[in-house]
């Protein structure tokens, strides 16, 4: 059964592979850190599993579908996005739902769902670069026709999400330079966006609404304090990073095992934000390193797809969509192991979330979608050569 599935699965099997791996590790890591939350909202855990396995469902259905489009409709798509995402993105800012006081959320009606902007403006601004510099390479050093649009979108999408969610829009950032780098953008173009950038970015942390909460954290994370079991939230600055060391630390070679472990009861989001801390306690520095290889592994696929498409364009997509799902990843265990400051990123596939899991779902589609088109046309490469009358030598017949 398992086979007849695989072979309707179209594209790079070894990212179905660790996709499925993943989701499904999820489904344990939230089930066991969701105790202390459902324990305050007095529901069962049950619940969130539910909750939490319906969205990954419905995750897959959107991967399917997503890489069963040919990618090269994306780009006339990436339009339509970019103009839904930037009054979106201004909505939210002046409108959203406040978490920990940031707008970042919308709340769809009726079904009461909150909807994170900046994971569609992340979809939406890595397939319109794409494009963007996929139908300029001609023109790519002109700075009115190329550059500008392209550090307009950049910037202007840099500064909106920012203003709510800094990582995030660092992130994005980073991503975007990449992309400027392997679309030949010149040297010196790459680094007046930079400078752009890192004048809006001081912009965001001096004078910004959450100047307040960035200037700490970055402080919070300078700062050697020791840690005390009895210490409080409000009292220790480095709550969340300390109990997410003490996780780890605790969690040894082969760890506490699958729902032993005693930091989701302390940690703020340990179901989101620090799944990495609860995983590496539960399953151990060995599970933590494995966790790390898939994360690295589908980067590596996607490299093989990006050196393997002949288009330009599905080159920058799987490019840009696995440098951005693999940095997220990076940022998220960073954190966890004390390597950066807390910045409320969520795991790729792993935390427990809504509207991430369903975005992330739909730009692996797309990656598998240029790795389809890749292996469609590597068959009709063979079967072209297959069809080729054989070349008959005639040699001497002997007497």
């Amino acid at each position: 059964m398992l086979q007849n599935i695989m072979s309707k699965l179209k594209g790079d099997r070894w990212i179905w592979i660790i996709v499925i791996i993943l989701s499904g590790w999820s489904l344990l890591a939230v089930y066991s850190s969701v105790g202390t939350l459902a324990y305050k909202e007095g529901k069962g855990t049950e619940m969130y599993l539910l909750k939490h396995f319906s969205i990954i469902a419905i995750g897959f259905v959107l991967m399917y579908l997503s890489h069963k489009l040919d990618y090269r409709y994306y780009a006339g798509i990436s339009k339509i996005m970019m103009g839904i995402t930037i009054p979106l993105l201004l909505f939210t800012l002046l409108f959203g739902s406040k978490v920990n006081e940031a707008s970042r959320w919308l709340t769809i009606p009726g079904i009461g769902l909150t909807f994170q902007t900046s994971d569609l403006a992340k979809l939406s601004l890595i397939v319109f670069l794409a494009r963007m510099l996929s139908r300029k390479q001609e023109e790519i050093k002109d700075v009115k026709k190329s550059f500008l649009p392209i550090m307009g979108s950049v910037c202007g999408v840099f500064i909106l999400i920012a203003l709510a969610n800094l990582s995030t829009a660092l992130m994005l950032f980073g991503v975007s330079v990449l992309l400027l780098l392997i679309g030949r953008i010149s040297f010196k173009q790459i680094a007046i966006v930079c400078c752009g950038g890192g004048v809006l970015l001081l912009m965001v942390i001096f004078f910004g609404p959450r100047r307040a909460t960035y200037i700490s954290r970055v402080k919070s994370f300078f700062q050697t304090e020791k840690v005390e079991k009895t210490v409080s939230f409000q009292d220790d600055k480095n709550y969340q990073a300390n109990n997410a060391k003490i996780a780890i630390a605790t969690g040894g070679l082969l760890g506490k095992g699958p729902g032993n472990s005693v930091q989701r009861n302390v940690l703020p989001h340990p179901y989101s934000d620090f799944i990495y801390a609860i995983i590496i306690e539960e399953y151990g520095t060995i599970g933590g390193v494995i966790l790390l290889f898939l994360y690295l592994a589908f980067m590596y696929r996607c490299i093989r797809i990006v050196t393997m498409s002949p288009k330009a364009f599905g080159t920058f997509l799987a490019a840009g969509l696995g440098f951005s799902l693999t940095i997220q990843a990076l940022a998220n265990m960073a954190v966890a192991v004390g390597l950066g400051p807390v910045t409320g990123v969520p795991l790729p596939l792993v935390s427990m979330g809504g509207t991430s899991i369903l975005f992330t779902s739909v730009a692996l589609g797309i990656i598998l979608s240029v790795s389809r088109n890749i292996e469609e046309l590597k068959g009709k490469e063979q079967l072209e050569e297959k069809a080729k009358p054989k070349k008959v030598v005639i040699g001497s017949i002997p007497a």
